[in-house]
């Protein structure tokens, strides 16, 4: 118990409860706007409906988010002192851009738009909405942007044992970022499409506002198949990345101790970390090179090598993250990702047939569920690119353990660490209360506000 590892659960456990909430905000602002669109261009007041009904529980999802984000800028400055005074002339720009720039325009028109509904003209209001969801997505473009100068440092020069700004086109043309990016927004309009794909069938099995659920249903599983499949496009290229900037993150992904051409993808493995070798390994030949390379030749860097080499490129250390971590989150990503996108397949095969959904009743509690698969993948791909850059805070530039403060002691991480978690936890029960209570009711037909009562 000291205050490097509480410093790095405190920022783990707030910043998880956190990314709950972002990636719903970053979708159901775009589905909010798509059906209010409908509206606006077709007229029929159950579009109207819609972008009431799921703009309601955008509203409650979007507060919990800001409660939440406001402490991750505190810990820069009160657990992470020495990194703050390192990076943070390159870091603190992104960050207050995103600040003044993407935050006030989706936090202003949102009140705009909760508060325009037939106050303002039509288009307005709908410019509105979709200004929010720009807003939104813009916002997530900035912290990636600071995020993937940790991932892969560029355009900075070291001066007085500091970094500073070399190159601000640099930083915002990242390779990395433009992986990422795209990867985190994606997985954001995936959750948003599940969370409606859920709640409208468990509505459509109890026959219950049929026609609103019906259209959301449909709209959802378009949105959603189309997202899936980019998730996983671009998540191609980021492996792909990856291999070039951060072997050693692919190599714990994939349990590869040595390196290996051709590389076999690991499908399942059990092995004994600390002596860094397999009990059981199944791979299928090639397709690791395939994945990094595109083609069936091509080596795949492994733990053991790249150990040896960050020795001699960075000095005597552990240079290997936690390698059983990182390849079950790898795995718990990805095979959620597929699943994912063998549900909508099914769902998109009934639309196209123009058949509804069987009316099984177990349909009803299983649906609610698959809400959690966009949530499980967000939260594992989150895992695997935070831990998997460990002992670095910032690639080749900093490790963790010099970045933490040095006046506090462990006493005053831990108590505010339990305090946090107390009343995220608390928080969590309260949105949820409130996402389930609103999801179950439903659109009222007297509905003249959008904020919850």
């Amino acid at each position: 118990m000291n205050p490097l590892t509480l410093s790095q659960w405190q920022f783990a456990v707030t910043t998880v409860y956190h990314f709950f909430f972002v990636p719903l905000t970053l979708g159901l602002s775009v589905l909010t706007a798509i059906m209010e669109t409908f509206y606006v261009v077709k007229g029929e007041e159950v579009y109207k409906k819609m972008a009431k009904f799921w703009g309601k529980l955008f509203l409650i999802n979007f507060a919990m988010g800001v409660v939440t984000g406001i402490v991750q800028e505190f810990q820069f400055g009160m657990n992470w002192s020495e990194y703050s005074r390192f990076v943070g002339d390159i870091f603190g720009a992104p960050l207050a851009v995103e600040a003044l720039l993407a935050f006030f325009l989706e936090s202003t028109f949102l009140g705009v738009w909760i508060f325009g509904w037939d106050r303002l003209s039509k288009n307005m209001h709908l410019l509105a909405i979709w200004l929010v969801a720009i807003g939104s997505n813009v916002s997530a473009f900035w912290i990636l942007a600071a995020n993937s100068f940790m991932q892969s440092p560029v355009g900075y020069m070291l001066e007085g044992g500091r970094l500073v700004m070399k190159d601000f086109f640099a930083l915002i043309t990242n390779p990395y970022v433009w992986g990422q990016f795209p990867h985190t927004v994606l997985a954001g309009f995936t959750t948003a499409a599940f969370f409606v794909i859920g709640i409208s069938v468990y509505h459509l099995m109890r026959d219950s506002h049929e026609e609103v659920f019906e259209r959301s249903l449909k709209i959802a599983v378009i949105f959603g198949a189309l997202s899936v499949l980019g998730v996983i496009a671009v998540g191609d290229y980021q492996a792909k990345r990856m291999v070039q900037v951060q072997p050693m993150k692919m190599a714990a992904a994939e349990g590869l101790w040595e390196s290996q051409n051709p590389a076999g993808l690991s499908m399942f493995a059990i092995f004994d970390e600390d002596a860094q070798e397999d009990l059981v390994q199944i791979r299928i030949p090639n397709m690791l090179s395939v994945l990094a390379y595109n083609s069936l030749t091509g080596e795949v860097k492994g733990i053991r090598n790249l150990q040896e080499a960050y020795e001699l490129m960075y000095g005597p250390g552990k240079y290997v993250p936690n390698v059983f971590v990182i390849y079950w989150a790898f795995r718990v990503m990805v095979g959620m990702g597929f699943l994912m996108l063998a549900i909508v397949a099914v769902l998109l095969y009934f639309m196209i047939r123009k058949q509804a959904l069987p009316r099984w009743k177990w349909l009803v509690l299983i649906f609610p569920i698959v809400i959690s698969f966009p949530y499980l993948a967000n939260t594992a791909g989150w895992i695997m690119t935070e831990m998997g850059r460990q002992p670095w805070v910032v690639f080749g530039l900093m490790k963790t353990q010099d970045a933490v403060s040095p006046s506090i002691t462990a006493e005053m991480v831990l108590s505010s660490l339990i305090i946090f978690t107390l009343v995220y936890g608390i928080l969590m029960v309260a949105d949820i209360y409130l996402l389930v209570k609103y999801a179950k009711a439903g659109p009222q037909n007297n509905d003249s506000e959008v904020l919850p009562a």
